[in-house]
């Protein structure tokens, strides 16, 4: 049985992409069977006529891992915005039962699964006449735990307590935080983390320091974030 993380944001330009990859790098270095996914992807890069999505080449490049593109992605599109706007001006809008059709085929390649998400939490995937979809309907029809992206910086304690909030009330399962371009010598990073924990109720289960090759959690940690999927 295939284990699977949602890995989710912030906002928009936090890291996701870096720590995600990270991550899987993390586990497949300890010898896991580890998959990448993504429902629906902007800014991908057409090249000799193929549609490269960079998150997902990103990925492949720190992490790894064996996978096709088209594995990957369900949903790319060249413009740089939200799924639902690049839906609206270069069509194929995204199919939750293609989503998690092509999920599943992934978690019946891969003992670990990391799927990322688009954005921060509050991301309109699909916002059409027909058919509304956001983030979370994603996170909710896979049947995920989150992980959290944080910025160590200034303003992470409201993004992140807001954030915590938002998917609580949807009663999606938050695992805990990662936060990215720690300084552990930063007196503000070091109480961004405690005030975190302390006014999220949660662990900040790892932290990467800017521009790091690997993400500090222990790998049995790390693990343990990963639920089976049903």
């Amino acid at each position: 049985m295939s284990k699977g993380l949602f890995i989710t944001a912030t906002g928009t330009d936090i890291g996701k992409t870096y720590v995600t990859a990270l991550i899987i790098k993390k586990l497949i270095d300890n010898g896991i069977n580890a998959g990448y996914y993504k429902a629906a992807l902007s800014d991908a890069e057409e090249r000799n006529g193929i549609l490269i999505p960079k998150d997902a080449e990103y990925v492949k490049s720190i992490s790894g891992v064996r996978q096709d593109f088209d594995d990957m992605v369900s949903y790319a599109y060249k413009i740089a915005v939200s799924p639902h706007l690049a839906a609206k001006i270069e069509g194929n809008p995204v199919d939750i039962a293609k989503v998690k059709n092509d999920f599943s085929a992934v978690c019946s390649k891969f003992d670990y699964v990391t799927a990322e998400g688009s954005g921060g939490i509050v991301c309109p995937i699909r916002f059409d006449e027909n058919v509304h979809i956001m983030l979370e309907d994603i996170i909710t029809e896979l049947k995920l735990p989150t992980l959290i992206i944080a910025d160590a910086g200034l303003g992470t304690i409201n993004s992140v307590i807001l954030t915590i909030e938002y998917l609580k009330q949807r009663s999606i399962p938050v695992k805990g935080i990662i936060l990215n371009n720690f300084d552990s010598k930063n007196i503000m990073h070091r109480d961004n983390k405690d005030m975190i924990e302390k006014l999220g109720n949660i662990s900040v289960v790892g932290v990467i320091e800017q521009n790091a090759d690997d993400i500090n959690i222990d790998i049995e940690l790390l693990k343990s974030l990963y639920d089976e999927v049903r």
